[in-house]
């Protein structure tokens, strides 16, 4: 089955490309939830009408992602938690809590698009890497530092 996509899939390609999938997966995912339409006479004259509209989005995207993966790589996320013995933290940190310190330094960024494997538990700094949008990625730095006593009371 050919169908236009018209928005851009990570796995089966970019908004305007014409792919070819399984009749099952266009017939009851792709064309219902409105990612893309069947492939005729019709919907190739529209696609040929709307190219450069598309082509603009996509630089559009292109040049956003390009300006966020500078301003995330540039920085460095540091979390306090309580640490007990060899490093080990009191509770994990998640792309949610990573999420909401970048929000903090101007970064407003989606915690799915963030993507760390499991939660991290030690102290130190790691390396996480991070979808920016437009197949695109970068990595973030995060630090993670104990809690002093002061801190805390």
């Amino acid at each position: 089955m050919e169908l236009i996509l018209k928005e851009t899939i990570d796995t089966l390609g970019e908004e305007g490309d014409i792919v070819k999938v399984k009749p099952g997966f266009g017939r009851n995912y792709l064309i219902p939830t409105n990612k893309a339409i069947l492939a005729n006479k019709a919907s190739l004259f529209l696609l040929e009408q709307e190219k450069s509209a598309i082509d603009a989005k996509k630089a559009k995207l292109r040049a956003e992602s390009e300006f966020l993966s500078k301003k995330i790589a540039g920085s460095t996320v540091q979390i306090s938690l309580l640490a007990g013995e060899e490093d080990k933290l009191y509770g994990s940190v998640t792309s949610s809590d990573i999420a909401e310190k970048l929000s903090e330094l101007g970064i407003v960024i989606d915690k799915r698009k963030i993507q760390l494997d499991e939660p991290i538990k030690t102290l130190g700094v790691t390396m996480v890497p991070c979808k920016v949008g437009y197949q695109m990625s970068c990595e973030i730095k995060v630090e993670i530092v104990p809690l002093s006593t002061e801190d805390t009371e």
